[in-house]
């Protein structure tokens, strides 16, 4: 991608797996955390330099209402070696979406070209679930039509972090209807933990030893 595109306008994280069976990544991490987390931040921090010249250019990360579900950077278990739950590994996995994207967000303000910004897709009628246990894919199935939205529906949030001209960095965009399980796209807030700007900042350390990628400038503000 960088010998083809010398200009990056815009860059979406938008790859995702949910609730899988203990597993591995190809490098050895634990699926949810390396797919959700460590392999958006190492393809932002390959493909960063360029973007930055681009005035106007944004990295927007897809994150979840997940990340409120049990949900804590287990930095002495990252990799769930000790014990596995599927529920907080993605918990683990979309808080950190979060937590990168606030950091990143402070890091590229003194740049002044590109914002990094955040969205969540409610509950869409997609694949994501597949991996569910059985007793909550029934419960899924049975309720889908008073919950989900169309992926087309899902899909606006993460179109507006990209798209909107007033969008500002570190702001997080999810479906305006109740519980933000579906409806058009609104500005929307996190949790606290994920501000915790101690936490985004190991957690960023961290990430840079794992993937062994570095970004494009020198230290955060």
């Amino acid at each position: 991608m960088r010998a083809t595109h010398p200009r990056i306008d815009l860059l979406i994280n938008n790859a995702g797996v949910m609730y899988t069976p203990k597993q591995t990544t190809a490098d050895g991490f634990e699926l949810q955390f390396g797919t959700n987390h460590l392999g958006h931040f190492a393809f932002t921090g390959l493909l960063l330099d360029r973007l930055l010249p681009v005035p106007g250019s944004r990295v927007v990360t897809v994150s979840s209402t997940g990340h409120r579900i049990r949900a804590a950077i287990h930095f002495d278990d990252l990799q769930w070696e000790r014990s596995y739950s599927r529920a907080a590994a993605y918990g683990q996995s979309k808080l950190a979406n979060l937590m990168f994207t606030y950091e990143l967000q402070r890091r590229l303000a003194p740049h002044g070209t590109t914002i990094a910004v955040a969205a969540h897709p409610g509950v869409s009628n997609t694949e994501l679930a597949r991996n569910l246990p059985a007793p909550l894919r029934v419960i899924a199935a049975t309720l889908s039509p008073l919950l989900v939205q169309t992926p087309e529906m899902g899909a606006l949030p993460t179109l507006r972090a990209a798209t909107d001209p007033t969008v500002l960095g570190g702001q997080y965009y999810g479906p305006g209807g109740r519980g933000e399980i579906r409806g058009f796209p609104k500005l929307v807030s996190s949790s606290t933990d994920s501000h915790n700007q101690t936490v985004q900042q190991r957690l960023w350390t961290v990430s840079e030893e794992l993937t062994a990628v570095k970004f494009p400038f020198v230290s955060n503000n």
